[in-house]
């Protein structure tokens, strides 16, 4: 029989081999930043998604053909967890090898092993302080001090430190741009923002060590300290003809909270210690949850881990019950959430009306396309979970009753708890719906406007949402509209965009139904108004702002601009806030 360290020994390989491929898929990022290729970046992020459960796959067959795991008695693997964090002592990445450990055993145990003798419910080891203490190494953050009359020197030789093979077009300008908004900034946090600045002792920029690189940008990241004021702050670098540029300084937890949004794709960032970098993070924006800032990291497995212990703390301190949400209620998902918890859980139903003709691996196959693809900000991020246990007391009767009826194939009672063998889990929005009903007419007007930016960043990310109705689209606390049901979403350029053919006789137009054929991918814009602009104040804003949606034309030029190749670029931040580049 194997040793329980045998077992250990092979968990921590396969942990080792996965970092060791993601982090040089995260650094090989700076190549493809240079050299602008972008659909080789954009490839990239999605082929790092599958990394991880690749290894897993690999050490669950190594296990089996070598330990004979399955077999294996219970104690053995008690030892080999008590083995396996010996192994990770002195580990630069031990949450995410707990998180590893867990991924592997939970396909070989049975559910009922699921607890803290055999897997990692809580960490067992320590990421406070850890740092990467090689020669070679770099630290996380470097620190710069600037003085009155080398502000702009120093931001120069902040942004040359990180040796990008590529030339700025005006580095010095943009450096004095640069300068110019962050001492605005440490003005206004400053006790008399009208005075002049007073420089203290300790005045410097932090900044992370690495680029954060994701679509046609790469950030830097970091803060500005003067006395007991700190600022955070993103400089985002682009491309043009002339060089490379930074495009804007954005300064302020608000501005960070966007870019790092659960609505974008995730960051490729070279990081030895991931622990260090989410505490650097952390330090910029406080109110971000440790889970969303690791999946924003690329490490979405270590972000579900510590959100399932968000989700038990929170059941531990809270006593309000699961519910239906509020909102129209989905024809192929069934979705609750605890109103004292900012998320929603979604189940995909067994069986659905004669109109929606799908599958639930074809609803699957959906979620795991937007979670590969590039969000641009306007798609929420999920969190796929299997086999989850939820105590039965924290179940309101109406949710259970639907639940029973509509999904009962993913519910399994065990004892005091209901297991959810498959679910969604997404940030909570206010439904579009709901939000135009009890908005001002400027809000209402506001989000009319952002709900048409909305699709035409989709279209840019080449992406056609499908069903379009107002519900199927939410608000969030930063007044952006993000999509969040995915079950008809295509690809853009797999659809067909037609003209309605005009009606040949009086018959044909008066007709309830289309008279003409319809194909599986054929889509007639000219028809979104039919069911979007019956409110005449909404239709009103829409048809100034975002008339060619409705326009074939529209879509088929974009679906041609993808075709060519072309990446479009879509910011995270407003246009006000860019610099006058080229």
């Amino acid at each position: 029989m194997p040793t329980p360290l045998a077992i250990a020994q092979t968990l921590h390989a396969g942990f080792n081999k996965h970092y060791r491929l993601f982090r040089e898929a995260s650094s090989h990022a700076k190549v493809r930043f240079e050299t602008a290729d972008w659909l080789a970046q954009q490839q990239a992020q999605r082929d790092r998604i599958a990394f991880y459960e690749t290894r897993v796959r690999e050490t669950v067959v190594t296990l089996e053909s070598k330990h004979q795991a399955s077999s294996l008695p219970m104690q053995a693997w008690a030892q080999a967890k008590l083995q396996y964090i010996g192994l990770l002592t002195h580990h630069l990445q031990p949450e995410l090898a707990e998180t590893f450990f867990n991924s592997v055993t939970c396909k070989i145990l049975h559910r009922s092993y699921f607890h803290n003798d055999f897997l990692f419910v809580r960490p067992a080891v320590s990421t406070d302080y850890i740092e990467n203490d090689e020669p070679a190494s770099k630290p996380t953050y470097r620190v710069y001090y600037p003085t009155p009359t080398s502000f702009s020197k120093v931001i120069v030789r902040l942004i040359s430190n990180y040796q990008l093979n590529a030339p700025f077009a005006h580095l010095e300008e943009d450096a004095i741009h640069v300068e110019r908004v962050f001492l605005t900034a440490l003005r206004e946090v400053s006790a008399n923002p009208c005075a002049n600045l007073t420089w203290r002792d300790n005045l410097q920029i932090q900044v992370h060590s690495s680029l954060f690189y994701r679509n046609k940008a790469a950030y830097v990241v970091g803060r500005l300290l003067n006395g007991d004021a700190s600022v955070p702050f993103a400089l985002p670098i682009l491309h043009s003809k002339a060089g490379l540029f930074i495009d804007a300084a954005l300064t302020g937890a608000s501005p960070l909270l966007k870019i790092f949004s659960f609505a974008r794709a995730y960051f490729m960032v070279d990081m030895a210690v991931p622990s260090a970098t989410v505490q650097f993070l952390r330090n910029l924006m406080p109110t971000k949850p440790r889970a969303e800032l690791y999946n924003t990291l690329g490490l979405q497995k270590h972000g579900k881990t510590v959100f399932y212990r968000d989700v038990l703390y929170h059941l531990r301190h809270s006593h309000d019950q699961f519910r239906i949400a509020p909102g129209i209620k989905g024809m192929v998902m069934l979705v609750f959430d605890l109103p004292s918890f900012p998320y929603v859980f979604k189940l995909i139903k067994d069986f659905y009306p004669p109109a929606k003709d799908t599958t639930r691996e074809l609803i699957k196959s959906k979620y795991l396309l937007v979670k590969q693809h590039d969000r641009v900000g306007r798609m929420a991020d999920t969190l796929e979970y299997s086999n989850v246990a939820l105590p039965k007391s924290r179940f309101n009767a109406e949710l259970i009753a639907e639940i029973k009826h509509f999904c009962p194939s993913l519910l399994e009672e065990d004892g005091a708890n209901f297991v959810l063998k498959h679910l969604y889990i997404e940030r909570r929005m206010v439904p579009l719906n709901l939000y135009l009903q009890a908005a001002t007419p400027a809000q209402r007007d506001a989000a009319v406007i952002e709900y048409g930016n909305a699709i035409k960043d989709l279209v840019a990310a080449n992406i056609f949402p499908g069903d379009m109705l107002w519900k199927n689209f939410g608000m969030t606390r930063h007044d952006k509209v993000v999509f969040y049901d995915y079950d008809e979403i295509e690809y853009l350029t797999d659809c067909k965009f037609r003209k309605v053919p005009e009606a040949q006789n009086e018959e044909q137009e008066m007709a309830a139904d289309p008279w003409y054929p319809v194909g599986r991918y054929d889509v007639f814009p000219e028809t979104f108004g039919t069911f979007l602009l019956g409110n005449p104040e909404v239709k009103a804003v829409f048809m100034q702002h975002h008339a060619d949606l409705l326009d074939a034309a529209f879509w088929q030029k974009h679906q041609g601009l993808i075709n060519e190749g072309k990446v479009p670029s879509v910011y995270p931040y407003e246009q006000a806030q860019r610099f006058n580049s080229p």
